[in-house]
């Protein structure tokens, strides 16, 4: 399979903790349940997935500089980033790559503080709330328009 038909998953800090972290907020799955959704997702609709976690705001960003020379685009959760990281939002720009944002909570109905999203002006898809299955949705989603069928 070529790179023309490769994803990078990127989940932001503290998602390493899903499954035993707020389940009331964020449920039981893990993150490892959360790649195997999106490497499964994708694979039947013919493409690869390479994902990358870190609670670390440069790791992230220099994975989304790399995806340039393989990817043809990404599915983020930026986890707590989302409301305070204008470089992690610049790197998304930045790549020129279609960007699906996904969200495992509904942010609008959360603290505040989380309503905005910096992301959000550079993102093609938007998932809120759905849970981890929502993970699948913005990977079909986001494939829809890779292949041209505009599903935003």
């Amino acid at each position: 399979m070529t790179s023309s038909r490769r994803l990078l998953l990127v989940n932001g800090p503290n998602l390493n903790l899903l499954g035993t972290r707020e389940p009331e907020i964020y449920g039981a799955h893990t993150l490892e349940d959360v790649v195997k959704l999106v490497s499964g997702t994708a694979a039947g609709l013919g493409f690869q997935v390479r994902a990358v976690q870190s609670n670390h705001e440069g790791v992230l960003i220099d994975a989304i500089h790399a995806a340039r020379a393989d990817c043809v685009g990404i599915v983020i959760n930026p986890g707590g980033l989302t409301h305070t990281s204008v470089v992690l939002r610049d790197a998304l720009a930045g790549v020129a790559l279609p960007v699906a944002e996904v969200h495992i909570s509904d942010i609008a109905a959360r603290e505040p503080f989380r309503h905005h999203s910096l992301v959000e002006d550079v993102a093609v898809v938007h998932v809120v709330g759905e849970g981890v299955p929502g993970y699948a949705t913005a990977v079909s989603r986001l494939i829809a328009i890779i292949d041209g069928h505009d599903a935003a």
